[in-house]
């Protein structure tokens, strides 16, 4: 019996195919390319935006009854705050998201202290410093409630009468389920809320995928249009993905970049890379959701047409949790 009929017998007809099946996998796994690295700089418009912490414009009580007080010295001087702008500017951040949430649950957003609020808007002259309020749905948000929407909207009005220099608000609200109304109606009246020619930013939500379908963390194509004609900029959180793939993550990332700037009605959109490591929990492990591979899936994403013009650059999630290697990533795979 030669060689190739002996193949064809029990077990072996089935255990050779089994085998070149199982090498297959990693062979076709290592050989996909869903990314693009790019280094000559064709996609950094120079406005990209960044989510920064409390501690930035928040008031002595933040730091007080978050066990904080020690960390004041962090904030608390122009040559600090300097020195933040200076690292923006250095990686082409022109838009600035500075945490102030949750609100309260009666609708105020928190207290600033108003001398740092102003040397802050000194030294990020040139900047669009837009405040990062909102919080937990149901919790700390209620916006179903006209009389919490009320307090939360006269709130918002009050920091615009102290502090005319901010470009607008950034509104993030988590989660967030596709298709609520009331939501949308929240939009409405603060926009109209906002003093002309400030901008309303919302932290939106990518399209559902086949491992996480969830509305409560993506929003629909009708959704996430009727969300865009209600604001003026929507910076996309694409992370949380629950993926444990790198490379699907970052096809994920380049199908996204595609989806969520054909959706947002010609609005300027932010595509948010996520630079944290929120270690232990299902919904994202840092060896896959990274910034190189957001990047590299962006990148492909990006490349896939000419460049949209609604496209305007990252949103980096967030800086307190960014190093210097990844500083450095970012200014060799993506800034011009």
């Amino acid at each position: 019996m030669n060689l190739w009929t002996k193949l064809k017998q029990p077990p072996w007809r089935t255990i050779v195919p089994g085998f070149c099946v199982l090498l297959l996998v990693p062979v076709c796994y290592w050989t996909w390319s869903p990314g693009l690295d790019v280094r000559d700089g064709r996609h950094d418009r120079n406005h990209n935006g960044i989510w920064i912490s409390h501690g930035w414009l928040g008031d002595d009580g933040w730091f007080i009854r978050n066990a904080k007080t020690n960390e004041l010295s962090h904030y608390r001087s122009r040559k600090v705050i300097r020195a933040l702008a200076t690292k923006f500017r250095e990686h082409h951040i022109t838009d600035v998201f500075p945490h102030l949430c949750p609100a309260d649950i009666e609708g105020p957003i928190p207290a600033v202290d108003a001398d740092q609020v102003e040397s802050f808007l000194d030294e990020f002259a040139g900047f669009r410093v837009m405040p990062w309020i909102g919080g937990p749905n149901g919790g700390a948000v209620r916006y179903r409630n006209e009389k919490w929407r009320q307090t939360f909207l006269t709130s918002v009005r009050k920091l615009f009468e102290v502090h005319p220099r901010f470009a607008g608000v950034h509104l993030n609200v988590e989660p967030l389920t596709s298709g609520d109304a009331d939501f949308l109606k929240l939009l409405e009246e603060l926009k109209a809320a906002l003093p002309p020619g400030k901008l309303l930013s919302i932290a939106a939500y990518p399209p559902p995928t086949q491992w996480q379908p969830s509305e409560e963390v993506h929003w629909s194509e009708d959704y996430f249009r009727q969300v865009a004609k209600r604001c003026d900029q929507l910076a996309v959180m694409m992370y949380d993905t629950s993926l444990r793939v790198p490379k699907l993550y970052q096809r994920l990332m380049a199908d996204w970049t595609t989806e969520v700037l054909a959706w947002s009605e010609g609005k300027p959109v932010l595509l948010g890379v996520p630079t944290y490591s929120d270690v232990g929990v299902e919904y994202h492990n840092p060896r896959v959701e990274n910034l190189r591979n957001a990047l590299l899936g962006i990148h492909r994403g990006l490349s896939r047409q000419s460049l949209p013009t609604n496209y305007q650059g990252l949103a980096v999630y967030c800086d307190w949790e960014t190093d210097e290697p990844e500083w450095r990533y970012f200014r060799e795979h993506f800034l011009k």
